[in-house]
């Protein structure tokens, strides 16, 4: 049986880096291009040149929302940020870590029956990174939670 790895130290941050440095460098490019031709196109009015530079942002706003997804892990608990959401969990309420095959991010299997995707953590571009990092989770949560096994 081989050593047991060494836990990482904590809090520890789980996040798709590539695709969210790929979306913010989109969304930045995108907006900046709206903004030199708004400020190079002649003929038009103020009125326009903001819905260009506004247009821009707004492209911005959606693919940095589209990075937001991440998980952090602390000694308390965890807390899961997807699009729109943020959870804090305490260690034993994460019964299991699961990312299967197929699956576009980890799911967390919770004490009161329900599951709780972890966006953070998906495959679709480093998929040995994601799984390494759902290792590492359900490690954690093995060892703060005194869970049962899990799978990944």
């Amino acid at each position: 049986m081989p050593p047991a790895a060494p836990r990482p130290s904590l809090p520890l941050t789980f996040r798709p880096t590539r695709t969210r440095v790929v979306l913010l460098a989109v969304g930045a490019a995108i907006w900046a291009v709206l903004a030199v031709i708004a400020l190079l196109l002649e003929g038009i009015g103020v009125g326009e040149r903001i819905t260009f530079i506004f247009t821009g942002g707004l492209f911005f706003a959606v693919l940095a929302l589209l990075a937001r997804p991440h998980v952090t892990a602390e000694e308390g608990g965890v807390t899961v940020v997807n699009l729109t959401t943020r959870r804090r969990l305490d260690w034993p309420e994460i019964l299991q870590v699961n990312l299967r095959s197929g699956d576009p991010w980890v799911l967390l299997d919770l004490s009161d029956g329900t599951s709780l995707p972890a966006m953070g953590i998906q495959p679709g571009v480093n998929k040995r990174q994601a799984i390494e990092d759902a290792e590492t989770l359900r490690a954690l949560a093995e060892h703060y939670g005194g869970s049962r096994p899990t799978s990944v």
